[in-house]
């Protein structure tokens, strides 16, 4: 995942040379949008690792898998789709 978001960064640096880059290009709004897309993953990508070193601290003091909120357990079940889950699925409803 790191190298991901390594690779997205660069991407978006290259998207705003282009930019900046005079030449025949036939849609000048290109770059922009192709920049916006790699900063709308990277910050996406950096909230994961986020959440992920999250999860891990929970496991190191023994409170993983119960819910931040109401310290309810989160079933397995969802813990198996996403191991970063801070809530349970009706909590994280409720936030939305």
């Amino acid at each position: 995942m790191q190298r991901l978001l390594r690779d997205t960064s660069s991407a978006g640096q290259d998207d705003r040379t282009a930019e900046q880059d005079i030449g025949d290009s036939a849609d000048s709004a290109q770059p922009l949008t192709t920049e916006g897309v790699d900063d709308a993953v990277a910050a996406s990508l950096h909230e994961r690792l986020a959440a992920l070193d999250r999860a891990e601290e929970r496991l190191t003091a023994g409170e993983y898998g119960k819910s931040l909120r109401s310290g309810r357990p989160i079933p397995d079940e969802r813990l198996e789709a996403n191991p970063a889950a801070e809530f349970t699925v009706d909590e994280a409803e409720a936030t939305r």
